[in-house]
């Protein structure tokens, strides 16, 4: 689907959504109407965030990966639009603060971004730090939110 961030690639199986990949260009894509519901649902809740009028969403999700990740994107998906968390406060969140530099790497291992909102997890001193899609899109969306104006 075609977004204010650029080109995302919704990818379903069965009726739960798995991953939305980021593309660079817009250009020349031959952006399909999904016919699958939960792709169709992606899609229109999606509009419907980059037009403003969601806050939250309704979804199944399956993201793909080890216990501990998907212990720390449910954590993400508690962080409320508008609001930031830092990799620290993740980590105290699960119960050590140990685990800061493994809550990073499982942010970045996200593979539904957005809708599990890693790009709500900033770095010490409300610095912006990595993000699989670019700091410009984790700029980009954060200020959408309201959270971020630098």
């Amino acid at each position: 689907m075609d977004s204010p961030i650029g080109i995302l690639k919704l990818t379903a199986a069965d009726n739960v959504l798995v991953a939305i990949e980021f593309y660079e260009s817009r250009g020349d894509e031959d952006l399909e109407s999904p016919t699958n519901p939960i792709l169709k649902s992606t899609k229109d809740q999606l509009s419907e965030y980059f037009e403003g009028i969601r806050k939250t969403f309704d979804l199944r999700l399956h993201p793909r990966g080890t216990d501990f990740e998907r212990s720390v994107w449910s954590e993400l998906e508690k962080v409320s639009c508008g609001s930031t968390v830092t990799y620290s406060e993740v980590a105290k969140m699960l119960g050590d603060i140990k685990k800061v530099r493994a809550v990073g790497k499982a942010n970045g291992q996200n593979p539904i971004p957005i809708i599990i909102p890693c790009h709500r997890v900033i770095g010490a001193n409300n610095k912006l730090t990595g993000y699989a899609g670019g700091i410009e899109r984790k700029r980009w969306l954060l200020q959408h939110e309201g959270a971020f104006l630098l």
